[in-house]
């Protein structure tokens, strides 16, 4: 590589958004610089755990006390990192941040981000979600609707292979669907309760998630999906949706790209004269050496937190408190989405009855709350979906004081009885207060100052929360379900690994940080597309949404290249 070469663009980040961003440039004829913090995945060959089973490890798969001081953060979440995938999760001790409040950052720092261990499931906004702010005076208006979206979002569906049922449901649109998968029959049962036993338009339905279900010559070098739900390891037939098995290399059969791992990006360059951007500052990840890689226009996709904070490390005379923030937006209005709240409970029947194959993905009943004045709710603004299954097997079953040797041998090949849970995730407001900023003392290995998180749940996200529960006790009394339990588990913003906000959509530079282009307000060859740009949160899963702005923004981008808008 050569700092003296000026690339057409630079895409900082590997995950959703930057595999996106830079499979749109080079496709566009627009010589392309990639940039990843993190050590290079390449699809299939660094899969190193992805035909491992469970007698593979010597704890089942748990890590012992010394590893697990590793990862204080990244455990909350509960069921990660595993010995099988910590690889794919950052050592906390090595990329610390401060919490004045507690805020759970879940991070994976190489290439491909957390395109490889995402949960999958890819859901459209709507204008419901589009004009929420608007009509009841939160925050700042989308300067976008769904029409503007619709396009972009059929494009990447198409692309990435979206599984679902459409539904004609005006708060979740229908999309470019491959065959959806097979619900269990506990769970048809529950689909069939809520049809007869709710008049307010409240259902279940498959999960809309990014896997291949059926064999296509349409989607080039991935297979269909396998049902081995090893999806976190890296899949190496290419059955779901990642950077590594799809984006990056349709970047990189145009001859476009040029991408480099273990480069830190953390500081966008500024030129007064030309109010553009002119390149990125980095960091060997490895080596500590640092370089300057001039660009024409610059695509942050290092995850919300991550291009906040390069942004924020981007000062200059011009912008004395970070790149873009002039009228101290930068780090505001973070968001995430509910999560670890729910319920869960068992079924008489069906003991006849068995699953094939280890599906991986579950049921998903769409927002049905305050969509209209019958489903109104006083306690709380905006509403929330459920997601969650049913499956054979107790494991407090197979505790050892209840079987001795035959009995107990007898007792493992025979699976248990029917259980089902789900658990909400609901939307959260965006609020000035909750915001992220650098520290002022703290710095990390890099010599870079470590963000500090301020963020909190507010009065309506807690009465959500207690909505969440109550509604889906009522939806399993109504099947006749038993022992129903509900959980509300310890949490705060980030823990649903839909972090977004710090830098928003909107109008009125004086107001947000990137117009409805996801161009800087105040520098407009530097694009911001991940899940920073968000004026609100919706209760969908945020990615497919990303991909969407991504595809757009880039493919403007590329038209204002062109038309040398950015020499």
């Amino acid at each position: 590589m050569n700092e003296n070469t000026v690339y057409d663009a630079i895409v900082v980040g590997t995950g959703i958004s930057g595999g996106w961003a830079a499979k749109e440039l080079c496709e566009n004829g627009l010589k392309t610089l990639v940039l990843d913090r993190g050590p290079m995945v390449k699809h299939v060959e660094d899969y190193k755990t992805m035909h491992d089973d469970p007698w593979d490890y010597k704890f089942k798969g748990e890590l012992t006390l010394e590893e697990k001081k590793k990862y204080p953060v990244q455990s909350r979440l509960g069921w990660a990192p595993r010995d099988d995938v910590k690889h794919f999760f950052v050592n906390d001790l090595e990329h610390p941040y401060q919490e004045t409040k507690r805020f759970d950052w879940i991070r994976g720092y190489h290439v491909g981000g957390r395109s490889l261990t995402w949960g999958r499931q890819s859901y459209r906004w709507s204008d419901i979600d589009f004009e929420a702010n608007k009509k009841e005076g939160i925050g700042v208006d989308w300067p976008v609707r769904y029409k503007d979206i619709a396009p972009w979002y059929d494009k990447v569906e198409s692309y990435i292979g979206v599984s679902g049922e459409k539904l004609g449901l005006k708060q979740l649109p229908d999309g470019q669907f491959q065959p959806p998968m097979e619900l269990n029959c506990a769970e048809k049962e529950l689909q069939a309760s809520m049809k007869n036993d709710f008049d307010d338009g409240r259902l279940l339905t498959i999960g809309r998630v990014a896997h291949i279900t059926e064999n296509t010559s349409d989607i080039e070098g991935r297979g269909p999906c396998q049902y081995r739900n090893r999806c976190w390891r890296g899949c190496p037939f290419g059955g779901y949706f990642s950077s590594n098995s799809s984006t990056l290399p349709a970047a990189e059969r145009t001859g476009n790209m040029t991408i480099r791992a273990n480069s830190i990006v953390h500081e966008v360059i500024y030129d007064a004269s030309t109010k553009r951007a002119t390149g990125v500052k980095v960091i060997d990840a490895v080596t500590h050496e640092k370089f300057e890689f001039k660009g024409k226009i610059v695509f942050l996709c290092a995850s919300a937190m991550a291009s906040v904070g390069i942004l924020l490390q981007s000062k200059s005379k011009s912008f004395p408190n970070g790149m873009g923030n002039n009228h101290d937006q930068l780090g505001r209005n973070l968001m995430d989405h509910h999560y670890k709240v729910g319920a869960t409970a068992k079924i008489d029947g069906h003991l006849d009855k068995y699953y094939k194959g280890r599906r991986p993905n579950g049921f998903y009943i769409p927002r049905f709350v305050n969509l209209d004045d019958t489903t109104q709710r006083n306690s709380f603004l905006r509403g929330f979906g459920y997601q969650g299954g049913a499956s054979r097997g107790n494991w407090k079953e197979m505790v050892a004081e209840m079987g001795y040797g035959k009995s107990l041998k007898e007792s493992i090949l025979k699976p248990g009885g029917w259980e089902i849970g789900m658990s909400g995730f609901g939307e959260m407001l965006p609020h000035p207060d909750n915001r992220v900023t650098l520290s002022t003392d703290k710095k990390d290995s890099w010599d870079l100052p470590q963000l500090n998180f301020d963020a909190e749940f507010k009065s309506n996200e807690l009465n959500m929360r207690e909505a969440i529960k109550e509604e889906a006790v009522a939806i399993f009394k109504a099947a006749g379900f038993k022992e129903i339990t509900t959980f509300d588990e310890s949490t705060g913003p980030g823990l649903g690994i839909h972090e977004m906000g710090g830098a928003r959509m909107g109008a009125n530079p004086k107001t947000s940080v990137v117009n409805r282009n996801n161009q800087l307000h105040d520098v407009p060859n530097v694009y911001v597309t991940d899940g920073a740009f968000m004026t609100s949160a919706s209760c969908v899963n945020p990615s497919l949404t990303y991909m969407a702005f991504t595809a757009r923004a880039a493919n403007h981008a590329s038209k204002q290249f062109h038309q040398h808008k950015f020499s």
